[in-house]
């Protein structure tokens, strides 16, 4: 299988409803979808965009093989027009979406695609994999960070990821959720992520003891030597040995040592211990690097218990997002052009939570001007704008009576665009762009709205006009019902 090609990598019905789209004269009929998510995981205030980039790789390369042709032809259900549509096939959309590293919320668009149905319609499971996938984990990987307090969190799951497109793209997106690298090699090879790594229990398992396993080491990376000093007993054995080789190897070098790691046991007490033995040992600048199945609330406790780690490695419960691990995002019809107009379409449910937001729109975030700070994002009509030199009038969409008038304000448009025509337009960033772009992004979050635990909600509003389109359909839609 070419892991290169990934047209094919889509839900049936939507191969099923492109060919019915065809066949009933829908195929150049003007749709609008947008992706948007319901819920953040973990029950946190938001979220943080990402795989922008991967949805722009996969769309660029669409195209159908002979094989893929003669695959579908074998399924007996399409008709041959519409296998010859797809051998000829030409990505003609407009897609906007909002830049990865930006803090999401629920309901809005994160990303919006224009164009015929068939084509509209196909992208939307890669869209879904790549940006909930990414999402989910820059997210979560953001968590573990600010439990960190300053303190450099690396990401160490690739052992653990669900495939190795999982354990890619997951660091990936965990560097730009604010982790400082990753253990996994290809990822700086490939994505310039640094590459970090000490050694495994097997190293010192190798030796006949573990000062000479500890020795070795120092010897082969005396200006970069991190010991994992709990193989056998970290107190009465990783740590002595550690500062031995230390002593015996580095010192006559001229070198100082850069760490040691605790992998098991109770780090919390082990750490202090460690850090006692180091000073005293004259080692006050050796780092203590802690790992083991952590996570944010771990991290979070370890720190307030007063842990002496410096820099924590964390694995399969950031990589997996383990804790939560369904980003949930949707891709819904929102509106189709209609004899020169743009005609909104909503989804209803009995369940109140999955009626969609109708029409083709544009998400804003308002920014206080004094503080710098997000006062709210507005999900406004596309032809509307929201004019920041005079006051601007906001409400809660359910409790329409809340209600707050914002002043002195800046107004951003939060989408950018990908493709215009089928063709890309977006300038690629550097993974370090992005992942600085994600730092400055979130101070422009409240603090009350980054807590674990009962964060503020961050108002997510719609404008009057789509307000009461979004009312004017439902209530047409009840009396259809009688």
């Amino acid at each position: 299988m070419d892991r290169n090609r990934l047209t094919m990598l889509t839900d049936f019905y939507e191969i099923t409803m492109a060919n019915g789209y065809f066949e009933h004269g829908l195929k150049d009929k003007i749709c609008y979808f947008d992706m948007f998510f319901r819920r953040v995981p973990d029950k946190g205030g938001f979220a943080i965009m990402a795989g922008i980039e991967q949805v722009i790789d996969y769309i660029k390369a669409l195209s159908f093989t002979q094989e893929d042709i003669a695959y579908l032809r074998s399924r007996g259900i399409f008709c041959e027009e519409f296998l010859q549509y797809l051998q000829d096939f030409r990505f003609v959309c407009d897609v906007w979406a909002i830049p990865e590293g930006t803090p999401i919320f629920p309901g809005e668009p994160i990303l919006t695609v224009r164009g015929p149905a068939i084509q509209a319609q196909f992208i939307e499971t890669m869209i879904l994999l790549s940006v909930n996938h990414q999402s989910l984990i820059a997210t979560k990987a953001n968590r573990v960070v600010r439990a960190a307090d300053g303190r450099q969190v690396m990401e160490f799951g690739s052992r653990r990821a669900q495939g190795y497109d999982g354990a890619i793209y997951g660091a990936r997106a965990a560097y730009i959720g604010g982790c400082a690298g990753t253990a996994c090699t290809i990822c700086g090879s490939e994505l310039g992520i640094p590459a970090l790594g000490t050694m495994a229990h097997s190293w010192v398992q190798m030796f006949e003891n573990e000062l000479d396993a500890f020795k070795a080491y120092a010897q082969t990376y005396p200006h970069d030597c991190t010991l994992l000093v709990d193989t056998y007993d970290t107190i009465h054995s990783g740590i002595p040995n550690a500062i031995k080789a230390f002593d015996e190897v580095l010192k006559p070098l001229g070198c100082r040592p850069k760490g040691v790691r605790i992998d098991s046991g109770d780090i919390t007490y082990l750490s202090k211990k460690a850090r006692k033995l180091l000073d005293e040992a004259g080692y006050e600048d050796c780092k203590i690097v802690a790992s083991n199945s952590l996570d944010e609330y771990i991290i979070r406790d370890m720190i307030i218990q007063g842990a002496q780690v410096d820099s924590f490695g964390v694995g399969e419960r950031l990589i997996t997002a383990a804790s939560d691990p369904v980003f949930g995002g949707v891709y819904k019809l929102v509106a189709v052009e209609e004899n020169g107009t743009i005609a909104p379409r909503i989804k209803i449910s009995e369940n109140v939570a999955k009626i969609t937001n109708p029409c083709y729109k544009i998400p804003w975030r308002l920014y206080d001007r004094d503080t710098g700070k997000a006062i709210a994002d507005v999900i406004t009509l596309y032809n509307e704008t929201i004019d920041d030199s005079e006051p601007y009038e906001i409400f809660d969409p359910e409790h329409i009576w809340k209600r707050k008038t914002v002043s002195n304000f800046r107004a951003v448009k939060l989408q950018v665009p990908l493709f215009e025509n089928g063709t890309c337009v977006y300038d690629r960033k550097s993974i370090k762009e992005i992942r600085r772009y994600c730092e400055e992004q979130l101070d422009t979050i409240w603090d009350e709205v980054k807590r674990f635990e009962y964060p503020h909600e961050y108002y997510v509003d719609l404008s009057q006009p789509l307000w009461d389109e979004k009312q004017r359909l439902l209530c047409e839609a009840c009396a259809a019902q009688g």
